[in-house]
């Protein structure tokens, strides 16, 4: 038989299931098929479990130094897709860092890393 305490924990996680999942999570981004290239201006492909406000949300470039930059971020072709425009880079360690919005008002923080290889290598 199931305790009373069961049947609330199980509402109270319908209840609240939907928002739990509102937050905007990347879950793919094109640097893991298409990592990037020395000296070379190119665009990172972020999708996100939820819908999002393109245009309240922010990227930026974070360089050795914790040196932040300010990046452009355009609509994707599909629904929850984020475009993030990245300048042309020198080889070494580098990440995206993420302030998105998701269309349900949820602010969610993420951080990006990859390295630009040295193409003579």
């Amino acid at each position: 038989m199931l305790t009373p305490l069961f049947h609330i924990v199980f509402f109270a996680f319908i209840l609240f299931s939907n928002q739990v999942a509102a937050h905007a999570v990347v879950m793919g981004h094109s640097l893991k098929i298409a990592p990037i290239q020395p000296h070379q201006k190119t665009q990172v492909t972020l999708s996100f479990n939820s819908k999002i406000e393109v245009g309240l949300s922010q990227a930026f470039l974070v360089k050795v130094g914790d040196e932040h930059e300010s990046l452009k971020v355009f609509k994707g072709d599909r629904q929850g897709q984020m475009i993030v425009g990245i300048p042309p880079l020198e080889p070494g360690n580098y990440a995206i860092r993420l302030k998105v919005l998701a269309a349900d008002g949820h602010l969610t923080e993420d951080i990006i890393r990859f390295v630009v290889a040295d193409s003579e290598r």
